[in-house]
């Protein structure tokens, strides 16, 4: 038998809460410069409680071939990654019109 959510009463298979989760956040993500110069892209905003940070940073670190961590919420990605970021939100699942990017 199968597990029900407690928050929308569905099946855990066919459970949309992460899926509504990921579309009702608001996003920003900016570049920093670090120690020597280096930049660091960051991704705030996204609620940990409802979404998998270290899964969405596994992810976004793959892609772009960078190394990075999550740290209190924040996602860090090494390097400048702005533009490339936020189209892989996109692509994961966030609304494209909540997410704010700023250099």
């Amino acid at each position: 038998m199968s597990q029900i959510c407690p928050k929308c009463g569905l099946t855990k298979d066919l459970c949309v809460c992460e899926t509504i989760a990921l579309e009702s956040q608001i996003v920003k993500i900016k570049t920093v410069k670090r120690r020597f110069g280096k930049l660091t892209t960051l991704i705030e905003g996204i609620d940990e409680k409802s979404v998998n940070l270290k899964e969405i940073a596994k992810k976004l670190k793959e892609k772009f071939a960078c190394g990075g961590t999550v740290k209190d919420g924040v996602i860090e990605l090494q390097g400048n990654h702005t533009t490339q970021a936020k189209q892989e939100l996109v692509k994961i699942g966030f609304d494209e019109d909540s997410i704010k990017v700023s250099s």
